[in-house]
């Protein structure tokens, strides 16, 4: 079957074109924008991708064509392929029908971490010896791709509240209908489609309703907002973390202590840092176990955990700078994300942060933005000209020195003058930000 996938470059739908390709489909593809490491991990594939979106790209006509939600009605490719008649389908809907309905789908939902708690409880299971497919929004260092078909039993997803499609506008995590379903936390984001927290909250629900009596809920006990979506109805067994009922880790250097229900299960050491990483690592022990798999294996294969591109990534070391690269794009996540660089590295931390995503550039984070910053010893934040909101104004209260830049070259300039041997450049941005790292660490180099 020949698939054509429009919007390809996408974590998602990279992962579809990946697991198609394994199954033995064609796969092609269109988008406007490709960057690492989609691009390249589907170049590596031998999957074509053609830049843009021209009818053109549908001669032939595909068996099939799987749509991305970066589409919209007024798409061109989009607007022949119903002109046309050709058959299409959600990228979720694909997979579920495809591939999921005959496995143990293991989820992870929540507003943050998801990416690396799925990457690592898809590694504590191939460590185990289950052979899992899986689809993570980024890449796995242990795997060295997104997604795989995997020969075992279990899959493993992320599980992304946001919309389906443009005529499917459900959550894409209600397509999954899984077994054992994470749920890590939950905050406001997605502005642009959900009205408020109630709305996501009701969302989450949906996802609750749709586990089985038989399987397993593995819940965050520290996030009121969960509770609430529990409280919505549960029909589903849950095991707790974060909780006095369930799974807890108190830290320890280099790792930390593990208790389930009060009772000790070992000091275990983790490549992770922070306490943003600890609860998704007890979401991924908890999931595990939920398996069957013993504590002395996933204890083993936590140690051997290499983390996801783009987490806290270290992308080079050039005159004594270290630059890393975090797809950190929410305020919580920026303030957990500067804390645990804080806890993993020493010298100052200059936080360089592009608002790209769409609830960042229309403000819905604006009044958020200075607290999550205020652990870093100076700021730099990319002005982009479609910001709703006054750069300036927002970052006005904000403790750390602060450099605006209305392009990525003035941040360059401002990062080389003022980083010093020892410092540590964070780089947060849900896109590919100009290619920024490359440019500074060259830049590095040639001072």
């Amino acid at each position: 079957m020949h698939l054509h996938i429009l919007g390809i470059c996408g974590t998602f739908m990279a992962g579809i074109a990946a697991i198609a390709r394994e199954a033995g489909h064609t796969v092609t593809g269109s988008d406007a924008n490709a960057w690492p490491p989609m691009s390249t991990q589907l170049e590596a594939l031998g999957i074509t991708v053609m830049s843009g979106y021209d009818p053109a790209h549908l001669d032939p006509a595909p068996d099939i064509v799987v749509v991305g939600n970066v589409v919209s009605r007024g798409n061109p490719a989009m607007e022949a392929v119903l002109d046309r008649g050709l058959p299409y389908v959600s990228g979720p809907q694909w997979l579920a029908e495809n591939v999921l309905r005959w496995r143990h789908v293991l989820a992870v939902a929540g507003t943050h971490g998801k990416t690396t708690t799925t990457a690592l409880l898809a590694w504590l299971l191939e460590h185990a010896g289950l052979q899992p497919g899986f689809l993570v929004g980024g890449v796995p260092l242990n795997f060295g791709l997104s997604a795989r078909l995997g020969s075992g039993d279990c899959f493993v997803i992320e599980a992304d509240e946001y919309d389906t499609a443009f005529f499917d506008k459900r959550s894409k995590f209600v397509h999954y209908r899984p077994r054992t379903c994470i749920l890590n936390n939950l905050e406001y984001d997605h502005a642009d489609i959900f009205p408020d927290l109630a709305a996501i909250e009701r969302q989450f629900h949906h996802l609750v309703r749709t586990v089985p009596g038989q399987g397993r809920l593995i819940v965050n006990g520290a996030e009121p907002a969960l509770a609430r979506v529990l409280e919505q109805g549960c029909w589903t067994p849950v095991d707790w973390f974060n909780d006095e009922r369930g799974w807890r880790a108190e830290s320890r250097p280099g790792g930390f202590a593990l208790q389930r229900c009060g009772v000790a299960q070992g000091e275990w050491r983790t490549p992770l840092p922070g306490a943003h990483n600890r609860a998704n690592t007890l979401a991924a022990i908890a999931a595990a176990q939920a398996l069957d798999v013993p504590l002395p294996v996933l204890a083993e294969g936590l140690a051997g955990f290499r983390s996801v591109r783009r987490r806290l990534e270290l992308r080079g070391e050039a005159d004594g700078v270290r630059v890393y690269d975090d797809f950190a794009h929410h305020p919580t996540a920026i303030e957990l994300t500067v804390q645990a660089l804080r806890e993993h590295d020493h010298g100052r931390v200059l936080a360089v942060l592009e608002p790209r995503s769409n609830s960042m550039r229309i403000g819905s984070h604006a009044a958020q933005l200075a607290p999550a910053l205020a652990a870093a010893d100076h700021c730099y934040v990319l002005a982009r000209p479609d910001l709703q909101w006054d750069a300036r104004a927002t970052f006005a209260a904000l403790r750390p020195p602060l450099t605006l830049g209305d392009s990525v070259d003035a941040l360059v300039e401002a990062l080389s003058a003022d980083a010093r041997p020892g410092d540590r450049v964070l780089v947060m941005s849900n896109g590919d930000f100009g290619d920024i790292h490359a440019r500074l660490l060259a830049r590095l180099k040639a001072r």
